[in-house]
């Protein structure tokens, strides 16, 4: 592996794992939930978590760029830039549901290279490299090999999103192809998909940072991940992750 490539994902996951832990000190105690322009919640925690990944980052790597949840945009000059969500699943952290994560997105050059999510309270660690496979710990991950809709589970965060956009019926109508459906919401859904217990993870409301760390982890283990045009990016709010074989059926009825 490029050794630029492998300092910076060694160094994702160790971040990842410190920042989800010490939002977790939190979790565990009480913080303020303060509501910001765009009425999302964000806490204590959040901030100090984003602020403990891009202190430890500039650290080892000064010349790396971040995109952040809570500070934003920071430009560098090495052509790698860290997406980060401190919190991903804020609200779930905020009413004491354990069902959060902290994701931590390596791009290069604009590529989405690597990606680290921890879920504290999963006590998990997922995580990809381009070209070496997806794992939950130490233990290869892979996509299931489902092939009917009617064997298949669909992970969605909230119907209300898709009321909102106007993509309520074609929720309905891709939910009604498939077997069973939960709402395993936010980056759960999505890991649910790249380690074979789902077959779609479906969404729409999602930014930059929701997904960077997501792609990687979703494509290496052999699934694929889009938004609902069909382009791998992480710059659209709609997007929609499955296994591989039914991802075009499906990604036409919720374009449709």
């Amino acid at each position: 592996m490029n050794p630029e490539w492998r300092s910076r994902y060694d160094l994702a996951l160790d971040v990842a794992r410190k920042a989800g832990d010490l939002a977790k000190s939190y979790f565990d105690g009480s913080f303020e939930v303060i509501i910001k322009d765009d009425r999302s919640p964000v806490t204590i925690a959040d901030r100090k978590a984003e602020e403990l990944i891009r202190a430890e980052v500039t650290r080892h790597f000064p010349t790396d760029g971040f995109l952040g949840e809570e500070f934003g945009d920071q430009p560098g000059a090495s052509g790698f830039r860290w997406v980060i969500d401190p919190i991903d699943g804020t609200k779930s952290f905020i009413r004491g549901i354990p069902l959060w994560g902290t994701l931590v997105g390596l791009e290069y050059r604009g590529e989405t290279i690597a990606g680290a999510v921890y879920a504290p309270g999963l006590n998990q660690l997922f995580h990809a490299v381009r070209g070496n496979g997806a794992y939950r710990d130490q233990k290869r991950i892979r996509v299931s090999d489902v092939a009917e809709f009617s064997q298949s589970l669909l992970c969605y965060s909230s119907i209300s999103w898709f009321r909102l956009n106007n993509k309520e019926a074609a929720f309905l109508d891709l939910a009604a192809k498939t077997d069973r459906q939960r709402g395993y919401g936010d980056f759960l859904g999505f890991l649910m998909v790249a380690q074979g217990s789902a077959e779609f993870m479906i969404d729409h409301g999602v930014h930059a940072w929701d997904v960077a760390a997501l792609i990687p982890i979703v494509e290496e283990a052999g699934g694929r991940m889009t938004n609902w045009a069909g382009e791998v990016t992480i710059h659209s709010p709609d997007v929609l992750a499955s296994n591989g074989p039914l991802h075009e059926a499906a990604r036409s009825i919720l374009a449709g």
